[in-house]
């Protein structure tokens, strides 16, 4: 039923009616578990907090964007795509420093790993329904 709205929500953003709801969704459960390892992550108080607690605001804020999609531009999801995987980026490697002293930065480091190829595969999928 979800799918079904949102596939009515994307008919919404221009040239963007044929995307893939399948990879939609798949990237919109990558955004929350990173949102939650990095949550998690931050609580250890670790050099990798900051980076920790800015990736799950901007992984929250991905995957609620695109539960909104009227309004939305090819151009606004590209760059919300973009910032995405720029902070997942940054926590990833700031993890990836404590991955051998901690169990949860290393699941952080790895979600933020797949976060960031759901996205991509987010773009990719754009890129091909523009």
């Amino acid at each position: 039923m979800m799918m079904g709205a949102m596939s009515k929500n994307m008919e919404s953003m221009p040239d963007m009616a044929m995307m893939d709801m399948s990879v939609m969704q798949a990237c919109m459960d990558a955004c929350a578990a990173c949102e939650q390892a990095c949550t998690v992550c931050s609580t250890q108080m670790m050099d990798c907090s900051p980076a920790c607690m800015n990736c799950a605001d901007m992984c929250n804020t991905m995957m609620r964007s695109m539960m909104r999609m009227p309004g939305m531009t090819p151009a606004s999801m590209m760059a919300m795509l973009d910032a995405c995987i720029a902070m997942c980026q940054t926590c990833m490697d700031e993890c990836m420093e404590h991955a051998d002293m901690s169990d949860v930065c290393r699941m952080c480091a790895q979600a933020c790993q797949a976060c960031m190829d759901a996205c991509m595969a987010m773009k990719d999928m754009m890129m091909a329904s523009a």
